[in-house]
């Protein structure tokens, strides 16, 4: 996206902005002259992280823009406070809040400790609060008022929910701060939206989780959240309210090629979905537009009376782009007997998807038993290993990706 100059002279305060998204969007902003405070805890070089307050800044000077690095824990309100402060000193006010600064941790609710669940919470949904209240009284003062806030859509799905409950409370949290303050400061000019990837974005954070290769073989760069970041900052007149998707973004703005934003562009067609985005599904090419333009027109595909009915219709309510990710296989269910029908469930594409008939593209394996033996198999009575073994369960295709439905099977006992 090319800059325009709009920002020329703005004042901008970035939390979190030593590196990855928050330091692409100060650049950006950089790039047209403007003033950006980098507020943020990183002061030394850190053993495993690249980048201090010091170095960001000095990248943003070197872009076209002013800095401020500030010392920052957004924990800590006489932190902030000071950093505000200095950042009104030097600059005249502050235009622009970015809410970037963000603690992850991807465990379920057993295995998250009370230490992390603090730190997630103080620093995403209390830092956010906390850092957009004292930027309030300086942003009232200024014509080209925005908060930005990276935090995901609203969706009470319990999908969402169940495999990190700690970080969707706390980022949900600050999706919140997004909903309650759009509707307090309008009469204050004050616009504020939320931002999100739709897919999977190469910072260090994520390098973490996934592994390096993982991170650069299945994301894109940042550059595609600053970017859009850039578009929501220059519209007039200013949206507010809003729960952007960084790619939804990108179109709107013309921009029609979103290879450029691959991390590595050999694998632009094998992105990784970002969670938290209901029906994400990336562009790759006709045969997946076509896919995603069928999930995005249907009503829920599950009809139909009787215990398998039922099971497919718990089936669709837990499907997920995680549970895609760790499955990648398309199965095809013939199921006797009494409920005799045709079924399958699609796990290799968008957040999945499964209904009666035959899948979308062609199944990696087949799976034929009578309709009691298949619920007894995925209400937990029978394991599938014992029911082919035993001959209740017949297998045609990948036999290894057949017995992978051992995890969907236990994440519906609660549910049948």
């Amino acid at each position: 996206m090319i800059n325009t100059g709009k920002l020329a002279g703005k004042t901008i305060f970035v939390t979190g902005g030593t590196r990855g998204i928050g330091k692409e969007i100060a650049l950006k902003a950089a790039k047209d002259g403007a003033n950006v405070v980098i507020a943020a805890k990183t002061a030394e070089p850190h053993p495993h992280l690249p980048g201090t307050i010091y170095t960001a800044v000095d990248e943003v000077e070197k872009a076209g823009g002013k800095g401020l690095a500030c010392i920052v824990d957004v924990r800590d309100e006489a932190q902030v406070s000071s950093a505000v402060e200095q950042a009104v000193k030097k600059f005249g006010g502050i235009d622009i809040l970015i809410n970037n600064a963000s603690a992850i941790s991807l465990t379920n609710t057993e295995n998250t400790p009370m230490k992390r669940y603090d730190l997630m919470n103080n620093i995403n949904t209390r830092g956010t609060f906390l850092v957009s209240k004292l930027c309030l009284p300086h942003l009232k003062n200024s014509s080209h008022a925005h908060i930005l806030t990276l935090s995901p859509p609203l969706s009470m799905k319990p999908h969402w929910f169940a495999p990190n409950l700690a970080y969707t409370i706390s980022k949900y949290g600050m999706s919140m701060c997004v909903l309650g303050m759009q509707e307090e400061f309008k009469p204050f000019n004050v616009a504020v939206n939320a931002l999100w990837p739709k897919t999977v974005i190469d910072t260090a954070a994520i390098q973490h989780l996934l592994g390096a290769e993982n991170s650069k073989n299945h994301s894109r760069t940042p550059q595609i959240l600053a970017d859009a970041a850039y578009w929501i900052f220059t519209q007039t007149p200013k949206p507010t309210g809003n729960f952007f998707i960084d790619e939804e973004v990108i179109l709107k703005a013309g921009i029609k090629d979103l290879d450029q934003y691959a991390a590595n562009p050999e694998f632009k067609d094998d992105l990784w979905l970002d969670g938290y985005v209901e029906g994400a599904q990336v562009l790759m090419n006709p045969f997946k537009e076509s896919l995603l333009k069928k999930e995005e027109t249907a009503t829920p595909s599950v009809t139909g009376d009787g215990k398998v009915a039922g099971i497919f219709k718990a089936i669709e309510t837990n499907l997920s782009p995680k549970l895609v990710e760790k499955t990648q296989a398309v199965y095809q269910f013939v199921v006797t007997g009494d409920e005799a029908n045709t079924w399958y469930i699609d796990l290799k594409t968008g957040s999945g998807s499964c209904g009666q008939g035959r899948p979308p593209s062609q199944a990696d394996a087949t799976l034929t038993m009578d309709s009691k033996n298949f619920f007894d198999m995925f209400s937990g009575k029978v394991k599938p290993a014992t029911a082919f073994m035993t001959g209740k369960l017949k297998i045609s295709g990948n036999m290894q990706k057949a017995l992978k439905l051992d995890k969907l099977m236990g994440s519906l006992k609660a549910r049948l």
